[in-house]
């Protein structure tokens, strides 16, 4: 045992460093896996933004498409009571005139 204890000694230095040099390697793979999904990930989270940006100047698009289809239904709601208000203004006034004609014949007869 005392003969190949001094020749065990370097043998025991290069596993050593061969671990160690293996772990190297694992963590620089584990590195370089990381960063690339890391790049990945921001490549897809650049495409969701722009993704989102265009959805919400869409959205800003509709808004204004929406308010104003909604002056133009509040617009013809009004034209529609004004149309109704003239209708029974119409109808008032030749209930009257029937009234009157019937009052006259009767007053007559």
């Amino acid at each position: 045992m005392g003969e190949n204890f001094g020749r065990d000694i370097p043998r025991f230095k290069l596993q050593f460093i061969q671990i160690n040099s293996n772990s190297i390697f694992c963590g620089l793979f584990s590195a370089i896996e990381t960063e690339q999904i890391g790049n990945e990930v921001v490549g897809e989270l650049g495409t969701q933004r722009e993704t989102l940006l265009r959805t919400k100047s869409r959205l800003v698009d509709t808004d204004v498409e929406i308010s104003r289809s909604r002056k133009i239904l509040r617009s013809m709601y009004m034209n529609m009571i004004y149309n109704k208000l003239i209708l029974i203004g119409i109808i008032i006034v030749e209930v009257g005139i029937l009234g009157i004609i019937c009052f006259m014949k009767f007053r007559h007869s």
